[in-house]
């Protein structure tokens, strides 16, 4: 199975769809007037060597230095950014999507969905999503504490690379099992089996997007990653041939989780954070890559409450980005009031609400928000039904 995506193809749909999922360009982003009013910005000691721990080429934690540096700290709220990125050394196109101060699950539910859309714009309809979670700090202090004791029993066992990378720390020495697909790595002990309870809530809301969302995915409790970078949930995209196989030429490298470690680590403040990349392999990125215009403004606001509306919801997004309806959101709220006034300020005519009861019985509510009144209709008549008022 080949694929054949250009660069230009590849920039183009990302900025689009990035977009559509409410991410801004970090070159705009810079501009917003909370930014270039704050007189300080919150420093930070992260260096180019401390950048490799997230093993994606610094990239992905490179999403920390541009949210301090360009003071996006000072905006309020969940913060969403993309930028198009040059690998290092290999100079390959990447995109690299960042989420800041968003605590729950719904983070990672929407770096999920917007990779596969994209993946679908790409032509790419056939992958898993494997998943893992090292937990939060409790969780992951009691996992490493005894993977390191169940190394230490067999070192005897262990390749002296293995034995080498002990001395750095345990994980370092598990990830280089994994790698060589020894034994060892096999039979050590399984991360998800620590998780707090609170962790393993997170977790579980994950796997019930991936579900509710028909997104294929594999729970993988040997996907880990740096001890100095990563906690909570962990997730990667794998293509695959006909035969359900990983593609061993894929044209992909797509990795994403929670580095909040790494940001507290390096800035000594508490900010969640959560990223993606995706390397667009043997295509180099070109010198410059110019801002996106700003796209017009859509007169349809998505407001919803409660967890599988926000489920239903990003499908929602995404069969309507498909359609060519342009729509505006706040995935991340968790307030109908403050979804109905931003879709008010924002000169928004219609709001489209997607509560529990709405969810529960097939149906949406859309209300005129010019006209003030509203309708209920089948959740199945959506897409025609805007298409009829926005033409």
């Amino acid at each position: 199975m080949g694929y054949n995506i250009s660069v230009q193809n590849f920039i183009k749909s990302a900025g689009h769809t990035a977009h559509h999922f409410g991410f801004s360009p970090l070159e705009r982003l810079k501009q917003h007037p909370s930014c270039k009013n704050c007189e300080s910005k919150v420093q930070h000691r992260a260096t180019a060597q401390d950048r490799k721990n997230d093993s994606l080429h610094g990239l992905l934690s490179g999403g920390m230095c541009s949210y301090f540096e360009h003071k996006l700290s000072a905006i309020e709220g969940p913060v969403l950014f993309y930028s198009i990125e040059s690998v290092p050394r290999s100079g390959d196109v990447a995109l690299s999507l960042q989420v800041f101060n968003v605590r729950k699950s719904i983070g990672e539910a929407l770096l999920i969905q917007t990779i596969r859309s994209l993946l679908a714009d790409l032509g790419v309809d056939n992958f898993v999503v494997r998943i893992n979670s090292l937990g939060d700090t409790d969780s992951s202090t009691r996992y490493v504490r005894d993977l390191t004791n169940f190394l230490r029993k067999r070192v005897d066992e262990m390749p002296t690379s293995a034995r080498e990378l002990m001395k750095e720390h345990s994980i370092a020495a598990l990830m280089h099992l994994i790698e060589r697909e020894h034994d060892l790595a096999r039979r050590s002990p399984n991360p998800l089996e620590y998780l707090t309870d609170a962790s393993r809530k997170h977790f579980r809301e994950i796997v019930e997007f991936l579900d509710m969302s028909g997104t294929p995915f594999e729970i993988d409790p040997k996907l880990v990653g740096s001890h100095d970078c990563y906690s909570d949930a962990l997730f990667a995209f794998d293509l695959l041939d006909e035969a359900r196989a990983p593609l061993t030429d894929s044209p992909f490298m797509i990795r994403g989780g929670r580095y909040s470690t790494f940001v507290q680590k390096m800035s000594k403040t508490k900010v969640p954070a959560i990223g993606a990349l995706l390397v667009l392999k043997d295509k180099k990125a070109p010198q410059s890559v110019p801002t996106p215009r700003a796209p017009q403004e859509s007169p349809v606001y998505l407001v919803q409450l409660g967890f599988g509306p926000k489920v239903k919801s990003l499908l929602l997004i995404d069969e309507l980005r498909r359609a060519g309806i342009s729509v505006r959101q706040n995935i991340l709220s968790d307030s109908l009031s403050e979804q109905l006034r931003h879709a008010e300020s924002t000169n928004a005519r219609y709001a489209v609400i997607l509560g529990h009861k709405e969810f529960m019985d097939g149906t949406i509510i859309i209300r005129d928000l010019h006209q003030q009144n509203q309708e209920h209709l089948p959740i199945s008549g959506l897409t025609s039904y805007l298409r009829k008022v926005t033409a």
